[in-house]
């Protein structure tokens, strides 16, 4: 990657959306996280997906709720 010219101040590096809720559990049954309702290997890799990536898997999250079980996730 090419340096911005000195004149340019750097720019701090873009945040990425993150459906993490800190909530970080895995159900063994569904290998989903209790949180996010990610995969393991999607966390893993979260950072290094594109943003399409990311949104495709941001759009599948709340159909993925209904793969657990409810008194997991207390209701």
């Amino acid at each position: 990657m090419s340096q911005p010219p000195a004149s340019e101040p750097a720019r701090p590096p873009r945040s990425i959306a993150t459906p993490c809720v800190m909530v970080c559990t895995v159900d063994g049954a569904s290998g989903l996280c209790l949180g996010c309702f990610r995969t393991l290997p999607e966390i893993a890799t979260w950072s290094r997906m594109s943003d399409e990536e990311r949104a495709k898997i941001m759009g599948q999250l709340d159909g993925r709720k209904g793969l657990i079980d409810p008194a997991l996730l207390g209701g």
